[in-house]
């Protein structure tokens, strides 16, 4: 197969047909400081509404198609929790604070019963994290749900991928693995009990976006990427885009007791490469590790030391298991691989 006709992963389409063109372009806009490749894009600072100090303007658009990113009878509310909560990780990650977003929605029915469900998730969210519906449109066909947020950071201080420094500690927020334990128990790929399923289904249909922990990190993290597409898989973007390596103690990762009491070739699959948790990873100088713990006790969970940051090397991410000893490459591979929305 020619390169002309090789099937595009999604990161692939991206940088061949619109990043770096659009990275170009950018540059003769001096008010946009961060374009594609990170989760939020970044417009110059200005004052804030009711204060003196200057702001950045963070933006995210995500978009939820029925069949890809939720079953066809997914329960509506949490849908409308879902859609939102995606876009607020986005902000999260970047340490920045909601001010509104937009919606546009297509349907191919118009369903009294399932529209009200789906707003009232929507703006449940919303309203715990102040940020109004400000637009949007909607139309009919494929049920398809796209949303634009907007936030604001402090100008110049914002998390972005790019920021990571060799010698950072690698940190995760809470738990990750429950998304993909419960997608796989749907899929029929492993069983799971009632009460299992229950206990971790919520991760998959109602991820809690860590709005408040990623303005706390403003000032003590370097770098940070939310957890969409599998842990490894994000945090490679980091690297990459720092152009450094790092080293993963892959049984530090924190998992749930559902999790933990499945085989340890499962454990790892669903932390390292399952995503749909929407935790946040993030870097930050050792120095840093008081003020993180306290960070832990004052929002109520775990943040947990995974890995350290080195100098770029042949091997991007270089996997330690629970003795210290490396992971083969072919061991490996299967857990560097993450969510394509095109494979």
């Amino acid at each position: 197969m020619t390169d002309s006709t090789k099937p595009l992963g999604e990161f692939d389409l991206i940088e061949r047909f619109f990043k770096n063109r659009a990275n170009q372009q950018s540059k003769n806009y001096p008010q946009i400081l961060l374009g594609i490749g990170d989760d939020c894009a970044l417009i110059g600072a200005e004052k804030s509404f009711n204060s003196n100090s200057l702001k950045d303007l963070a933006i995210s658009t995500d978009m939820l198609v029925e069949g890809r990113h939720f079953l066809p009878d997914a329960n509506p509310y949490l849908l409308g929790h879902k859609c939102l909560a995606v876009n607020l990780s986005d902000l999260a990650a970047m340490g920045a604070s909601p001010l509104g977003f937009t919606l546009a929605i297509s349907m191919p029915e118009v369903k009294a019963s399932w529209l009200e469900a789906f707003s009232n998730g929507l703006f449940d969210l919303a309203n715990q994290h102040q940020c109004p519906l400000i637009g949007g449109d909607t139309t009919a066909g494929p049920l398809t749900i796209s949303i634009t947020v907007f936030g604001s950071v402090s100008g110049g201080e914002a998390l972005a991928r790019h920021k990571a420094q060799v010698g950072d500690d690698i940190w995760v927020s809470h738990q990750v693995g429950d998304a993909r334990l419960a997608l796989g128990a749907l899929r029929h790929e492993w069983p799971l009990s009632a009460e299992e399923f229950n206990a971790v289904s919520g991760r998959m249909h109602a991820p809690t976006p860590r709005v408040d922990l990623g303005q706390k990190l403003l000032g003590i993290a370097n770098a940070a990427i939310d957890i969409s597409d599998g842990l490894l898989g994000d945090l490679s973007h980091i690297l990459r885009q720092s152009k450094v390596s790092a080293e993963v103690f892959i049984d530090e990762v924190p998992g749930s007791d559902v999790l933990k009491s499945k085989s340890l070739e499962l454990q790892r699959l669903c932390k390292l490469s399952g995503g749909d948790d929407y935790e946040l990873c993030f870097t930050a100088p050792p120095e840093k590790t008081a003020a993180i713990n306290g960070l832990s006790k004052e929002l109520g969970f775990a943040l947990t030391k995974i890995g350290k940051v080195t100098s770029s090397s042949t091997q991007l991410i270089t996997l330690i298991d629970g003795d210290g000893h490396p992971l083969p490459p072919n061991l490996s591979a299967q857990y560097l691989q993450s969510f394509d929305h095109f494979q």
